[in-house]
Order: structure tokens, then C-alpha cells, then sequence
């Protein structure tokens, strides 16, 4: 298996699509396969794409669908995304009257995640520590059985230890993601909240540094009057919804529960068949998608490849989570 030689984007003056190469496989006989992900050039998700939406180059030349057998492949092989949704249980919710509200949104919003994503639920209150409702599971109704038993729950602390929760879901998270058997692997984590911190483990300023360099999307939702919505953005890197009463909740968690969804779809595995026998060359995907283009390269070495290649075999990524990485060679 080769290892990632180098990564670039390429978006032409022409071209309104970005593609984002995530790693690559490349394996004998004369596998090639490409993990990436589409977007417009204002950072929307494109899905819905098929094999015959993307060409392939290589070393500039168009290598021709018949001869690539090029096929989408099931990303679950390879692939596998956590999404961790922590609720604020602190007294200023479990007294408001709110948890069947905030229960029901929460169980529309795992019908959406879980169709595409591992789904655990945590919750916080006061205390230093969070608490697992549920496990990591692609199963909805058994997160809808940990969110109803969730709507009698009652804190053992009434104070709000966001800031502290959050830093501990984020390392729970990178713990259960980094453990995962495939070789990519992907963590998010969403908060929902009816105030800010109270309990001073963690200063906003440390949460801040801890939140710079972490390898984790965060969504945040935020309930009522009390909510700094600063904050709530700032915690909320990809995002953040803002539901003024609890008969706004259900449309904040479906707005961040799309989001999740819709950039779950804008990721894509595809397999070929290189035609190359031999040497370094320089490989090209070109994503089209209603007149517009755009396109990512990769250098791979074809020594000692040869025929009886299936476009359709288990790719060999590296295991181990390595966007963090990629982000960082791509800027």
C-alpha cells in the first residue's frame, strides 16, 4: 500500500467545485481507490453523484470509463463517522419543565444522524465528570429508549459545567474513534445547552485552547434567553442553532441534524483500475456536476501492477484517523 506522496486542491478559474482528497488506496493488481469529498465553492455539500460523474486523468490523459470500470464503493468498509450528542441536564432544564420538548426534538434528530452515523448520547449537569445514556450505535430506537428515560432524569448537580463537559466529550470521543477497526475514521460531536458555565472547572479560555487544534466537528444548540450566542458560535465550529423557546427546538436540532446528514452525503469512495504497469504518474479527479468542475490530484507508483484487477476490491487505507493531518498539508 502507498502512502499519501501529496495532496493539493485545485479549483481553475472556471472550475466552482471543490474536491478534497481525503487519502487514497493503491493495491495490486491495479487497484486505485479515492476517498474525498465535494463541495461548491461556498462550502454547501454536493451529493448524489455517480461513477459516470467523475473522469479520470492520468499524467493529463483521460483514462476512459470502460478501461478504469470505475464503481462508487460502499463507504462502510473503510469508513466510519461518530456523532456524540451531549444535553445539558443542569437543574436550570430538568426544573424547567422542558425535557419532553427537548427529548422529542433530540429523538426527530437521531432519526436523521443515525441513518448515516454511529449515535451516542451523553449528558452534564454540575459535575466534573459526563455520563453515557446510550453507547455509539447505528440502531435509532435504541438512542430513542435511552432519550426517553432521559425525560425523568434528574441531574445530581444542578450547576452547568459546559465548559468541562465539553473538553471530557471531546476526549471520549477521540478515544472511541481512535479505537475504531476501519481505517477512516471521523468524529462530531453536538451540544445542546440552556445556559453557560457555571461550575469554573474550565475557563472559556482554556476550552478555546483545547477546541483550536482538535481533530472534532462541533455543532452547538442553544436554548432561551441565557444563551451567549458568541459563545455559542465560537464552541459551534461548523455550527451552531439558536431555538428562542422550547417550540422552536424541534426545527434548531433538525437544522443542525441536516447539516450532519447533508455533509455526510458530499463524501465519496471510488474504485478503478489503473491501466498503468509500471513508474510514477500523476492522477487526476475531475468532479462534474451541473456544467460546474473541480478537481484534486495524487501521485501514485504502478510497479509490478498488472491485469485481473476488481474496481470493487476492499481498499487498504492506512488505519488511523489522518484529516487532521490532510487539512493541515491542504492549507
Amino acid at each position: 500500500m502507498l502512502r499519501l506522496a501529496f495532496l493539493t486542491l485545485l479549483v481553475g478559474a472556471c472550475s466552482s467545485l471543490h474536491v478534497n482528497l481525503v487519502d487514497t488506496s493503491v493495491q495490486k493488481p491495479s487497484n486505485v481507490a479515492l476517498y474525498f469529498s465535494v463541495e461548491t465553492s461556498s462550502g454547501e455539500p454536493i451529493g448524489g453523484l455517480g461513477a459516470t460523474d467523475f473522469k479520470i486523468f492520468e499524467d493529463g490523459k483521460p483514462i476512459s470509463e470502460h478501461e478504469s470500470k470505475q464503481v462508487i464503493l460502499n463507504p462502510e468498509v473503510s469508513v466510519v463517522h461518530y456523532t456524540m450528542l451531549l444535553v445539558d441536564l443542569s437543574g436550570s432544564v430538568t426544573e424547567s419543565g422542558q425535557l419532553d420538548s427537548i427529548a422529542s426534538a433530540a429523538e426527530a434528530f437521531t432519526d436523521k444522524v443515525a441513518k448515516v452515523h454511529q449515535v451516542g448520547v451523553y449528558s452534564f449537569d454540575g459535575s466534573k465528570d459526563i455520563r453515557k445514556l446510550v453507547g455509539f450505535t447505528g440502531s435509532s430506537g435504541a438512542v430513542k429508549g435511552a432519550l426517553q428515560g432521559m425525560r425523568n432524569k434528574k441531574g445530581s448537580d444542578p450547576s452547568t459545567n459546559l465548559n468541562g463537559a465539553i473538553v471530557k466529550a471531546v476526549d471520549e470521543l477521540r478515544r472511541v474513534r481512535d479505537a475504531a477497526p476501519v481505517p477512516l475514521r471521523f468524529a462530531t460531536l453536538v451540544v445542546f445547552t440552556d445556559g453557560t458555565d457555571h461550575a469554573g472547572y474550565v475557563t472559556a479560555d482554556q476550552l478555546r485552547e483545547k477546541l483550536d487544534d482538535v481533530d472534532v466537528d462541533i455543532f452547538t444548540i442553544g436554548l432561551g434567553g441565557e444563551i451567549d450566542q458568541g459563545e455559542l458560535g465560537r464552541t459551534g465550529k461548523q455550527g451552531f442553532a439558536l431555538a428562542e423557546d422550547q417550540g422552536k427546538l424541534n426545527k434548531a436540532f433538525e437544522d443542525i441534524a441536516s447539516r450532519i446528514e447533508n455533509a455526510a452525503k458530499k463524501y465519496y469512495l471510488l474504485g478503478y483500475c489503473t491501466p498503468s504497469r509500471a513508474g510514477k504518474h500523476t492522477l487526476m479527479i475531475e468532479a462534474h456536476k451541473d456544467g460546474k468542475t473541480g478537481h484534486a490530484e495524487h501521485e501514485f507508483d504502478a510497479t509490478g501492477f498488472g491485469p485481473q484487477c476488481d474496481p470493487a476490491k476492499k481498499p487498504t487505507f492506512p488505519i488511523g484517523n489522518k484529516r487532521k493531518a490532510l487539512k493541515k498539508k491542504a492549507a
